[in-house]
């Protein structure tokens, strides 16, 4: 398996990456925001008014 950041083979220890400072730049990169979930717009969320909680 490799590393996704690096390319290298991955270590056991620090699975799925090859070391630790491959772990802390994903890590640093999920923290900056740098990687996002993509969100689809909720059509109904535009007729709500700002202090209008979600429906459930």
């Amino acid at each position: 398996m490799a590393c996704p950041i690096c390319g290298r083979e991955t270590d056991p220890k620090y699975r799925p990456f090859c070391s630790r400072r491959c772990a802390d730049v994903d890590l640093g990169r999920w923290l900056t925001g740098a990687y996002a979930l993509p969100v689809e717009d909720d059509p109904e969320d535009e007729d709500r008014g700002p202090d209008e909680a979600p429906r459930s």
